[in-house]
């Protein structure tokens, strides 16, 4: 009982380092963006109302319903729910799925009005409009492989789940999958008003 302990311990801190180089990573982004931001004030406010914050605002919404919905899972199968469990987890993969397919028509409706990174039009708007251009695409674009990622995970530990390899006594699998959807949610929650709410 000792030796699972350590290994569920081990999973777990190991899991929080990993977690840490991902924050490092977006907070190097953030920091880039505050400094652009200082140096175009006004060009990123016109940028930034270039973009449809209904599409933002929902995927806000999806997002923060799909960390309910993974933290219901681990709940339910620390109780033992394991068909609840799976339900759930089921559920978050199809919000990431929502959240993806409306980031996919939002990059579609900016891309056909030419804006886009090396577009022309894009260029022909400034370097502080390039700028944050540039930086939404990569940062929002990284932000959806790590959903893209994190979706394939719960998918793998939902399959773990109904074959039983995951359970009410070893759910560190579940519950680290948790974590990192939970990180991507925080992120989205500073992306969301930094990119589509400059006044």
């Amino acid at each position: 009982m000792s030796i699972e302990h350590r290994d569920d311990t081990g999973a777990r801190f190991g899991m929080w380092l990993f977690l840490y180089t991902e924050v490092i990573l977006f907070s190097g982004l953030f920091i880039l963006y505050a400094v652009a931001l200082s140096k175009f004030p006004q060009d990123y406010a016109v940028a930034s109302h270039k973009l449809n914050v209904w599409f933002g605002g929902a995927n806000t919404l999806v997002l923060l319903t799909s960390s309910l919905t993974i933290a219901l899972a681990v709940s339910a199968i620390q109780m033992g729910r394991k068909k609840q469990c799976l339900t759930l987890c089921w559920v978050t993969i199809g919000l990431a799925i929502v959240f993806l397919i409306n980031k996919f028509f939002e990059w579609s409706a900016e891309i056909s009005h030419g804006i886009y990174p090396g577009s022309e039009q894009l260029a022909a708007m400034g370097p502080g409009v390039t700028s944050f251009f540039n930086l939404y695409y990569f940062t929002a674009g990284l932000h959806g492989l790590h959903v893209l990622i994190g979706a394939s995970l719960i998918a793998v530990v939902a399959v773990m789940t109904a074959q039983d390899k995951v359970t009410p006594e070893r759910y560190t699998l579940l519950e680290n999958s948790a974590l990192y959807w939970h990180l991507f949610d925080l992120v989205w929650i500073f992306l969301f008003p930094l990119y589509y709410l400059i006044l």
